[in-house]
């Protein structure tokens, strides 16, 4: 698929997306507790989650009608092929349930084994962020880039919590430690797309965390690259669509970030 075929592909998508997010805002506040489901341990879903991600197939398939799917509710078959979707319906669905205001849509398109198309659409504050190879990153309409800072010590870095899975529990505080004392902040807002949505436009210096699924980070990892970012996992390789430990940030912090997570993580 060429750079207009993908653009124009890009652009259907932000609609159906945009539609999406329009029924997940819609449903703020409704869900009461006998409609939420326990996946695993800390990991909700509810029928808002199911029924945008049904939503998201459905359109997606009338877009591309030879894709397949892989998405984190499993409403659909998963499969490989040529083209595949990567979506998370609702990234953040605990912070959905509690209503707070960060949660988004992400939906990645994997040609093979690159990722050529990624949308994360933050409900709230309408602000659909998007990116295609080679044809720069996006936010309503508007081109975007990472920040400019150079320094580690001048970096807000965010972050997220591990909420399920505790192995790794030593190894985060010991870098929680030092970002506490070397840099300008931490933060966590609980949702890896939009944490990387705003690594790409620039709030954000930095994004690390440990246990994210390829549904959680396909579509905002390439919005990082096409904005002038740099992402890879712990050890400074690429699997970081898959392989759970993923670094995005700014390039004049990266090589300082980069050392960091993978010196504390021996």
């Amino acid at each position: 698929m060429n750079t207009n075929e993908l653009e124009l592909l890009c652009q259907k998508t932000c609609s159906l997306v945009t539609a999406v997010a329009d029924f997940i805002r819609g449903e703020v506040g409704k869900v009461g507790a006998e409609k939420i489901e326990v996946k695993a341990l800390n990991s909700l879903v509810s029928y808002v989650d199911k029924t945008a991600e049904r939503r998201l197939v459905a359109g997606l398939s009338e877009l591309l009608p030879s894709s397949t799917f892989l998405t984190e509710e499993g409403t659909v078959e998963q499969a490989a092929g040529e083209f595949q979707w990567i979506i998370d319906p609702l990234d953040g669905t605990t912070n959905f349930l509690h209503q707070l205001p960060y949660f988004a849509v992400s939906v990645a398109l994997r040609q093979q084994e690159e990722i050529v198309l990624g949308i994360v659409y933050e409900v709230n504050h309408h602000e659909c962020y998007y990116a295609w190879k080679n044809g720069g990153a996006w936010l309503n309409g508007l081109r975007i880039q990472t920040s400019t800072t150079d320094s580690l010590a001048d970096s807000l870095v965010a972050t997220g919590f591990p909420y399920r899975e505790f192995e790794t529990m030593e190894a985060y505080m010991k870098t929680l430690r030092y970002l506490m004392a070397n840099t300008r902040g931490l933060r966590r807002y609980g949702a890896a797309a939009v944490d990387l949505a705003y690594v790409a436009c620039g709030r954000f210096d930095s994004f690390f965390e440990y246990g994210l699924a390829a549904w959680d980070v396909a579509a905002g990892v390439l919005l990082v690259q096409e904005a002038g970012g740099r992402v890879s996992d712990f050890d400074g390789g690429d699997d970081y669509v898959f392989g759970g430990r993923l670094l995005a940030a700014a390039p004049g912090v990266f090589d300082e970030m980069l050392e960091v997570v993978n010196t504390k993580n021996k």
